[in-house]
């Protein structure tokens, strides 16, 4: 591969505004005075000025800030974990309360040497929130948790209003990008956790401009709805420092467009696809969707029983 292809330019769409307006100065201050950290900083998200400036969100990402995995994408530090800190959940409680936010997104590292896979403080986590937020929907984006299901079951049985676990990248490309991680564990989960609560909607968020064909991101949108995901996110990997891996395309704004076409097609309930999108991009939005199809769907089944 030649050195022009290794360092591709940035195309204008990636272009990102910034905004360090009263709410992004607010949001940091409050972040670092309750010592919690957020995925916006820690994996350099290119939309944290959009969420924090204009929408006022964020991402909390518990169980500290290193991760016991070193995927080659993420900007999230490796290494040994600190110990847990039990005060943590009450934090991210209160600071919900503060931001008046209407739907949290949990997310936490890879915490492979805990036994429980961090599950309890995600429980927790969730049901602070919702004691101290009766009105806030909870999304939560857990690890795989070493594929070990009982983890996987504390946290559902916190009744989180969204199960997201990121497929992140596709099939071929796994063992190269996700360190660890295995694709087919990922589905695994996806499929238990609506297995364990039919009710909960499931989400998960492909990142593309890996080298990955467009028959293999079709094939992804495929696995993940026969295994009842209804929400997906799609969006353009970049790279945030050089020792991660290159990006080998930068897909356009008109692609991104097709690939929302054909995951509709597929049967997804919503989804987001765009150059900035990431997981937790208008995640609001996102659960709302996934409300009113709840809602239709039980109108659909009730009509049917009464027919």
């Amino acid at each position: 591969m030649s050195t022009k292809q290794e360092h591709l330019r940035k195309p204008d769409w990636l272009k990102i505004k910034l905004n360090t307006n009263e709410n992004y100065t607010d949001l940091k201050k409050m972040m670092r005075e309750n010592n919690l950290n957020t995925v916006c900083e820690e994996a350099k998200c290119p939309n944290i000025h959009e969420c924090w400036g204009t929408r006022r969100t964020a991402t909390f990402m518990i169980l500290g800030a290193v991760c016991t995995r070193a995927c080659r994408f993420c900007a999230v530090k490796t290494g040994l974990p600190n110990e847990l800190d039990l005060q943590e959940p009450e934090r991210v409680a209160a600071s919900v309360k503060m931001m008046n936010l209407k739907h949290a997104v949990i997310t936490a590292v890879a915490r492979d040497d805990l036994k429980d896979g961090g599950s309890a403080v995600f429980a927790e986590t969730i049901r602070a929130i919702k004691r101290a937020n009766p009105f806030t929907t909870v999304e939560v984006l857990p690890s795989d948790m070493g594929g070990v299901y009982e983890n996987l079951e504390r946290l559902m049985d916190a009744k989180p209003d969204i199960l997201n676990h990121n497929i992140e990248t596709v099939r071929r490309l796994t063992p190269r990008v996700r360190a660890r991680a295995k694709y087919d564990r990922s589905l695994e989960l996806l499929k238990r956790s609506k297995e364990m609560h039919p009710e909960i909607p499931t989400k998960s968020s492909l990142m593309i401009g890996l080298g990955e064909t467009k028959e293999e991101i079709i094939e992804v949108m495929d696995d993940l709805r026969a295994n009842d995901v209804d929400i997906m996110t799609i969006g353009q990997y970049l790279q945030p420092s050089k020792k991660h891996l290159m990006v080998q395309k930068y897909y356009s704004p008109k692609e991104f467009k097709e690939f929302w076409e054909i995951a509709m097609t597929k049967g997804f309930s919503h989804c987001q696809a765009g150059p900035l999108v990431r997981s937790s991009y208008h995640a609001d939005e996102q659960v709302n969707a996934a409300a009113k199809e709840r809602q239709r769907l039980g109108e659909v089944q009730a009509a049917a029983t009464n027919s």
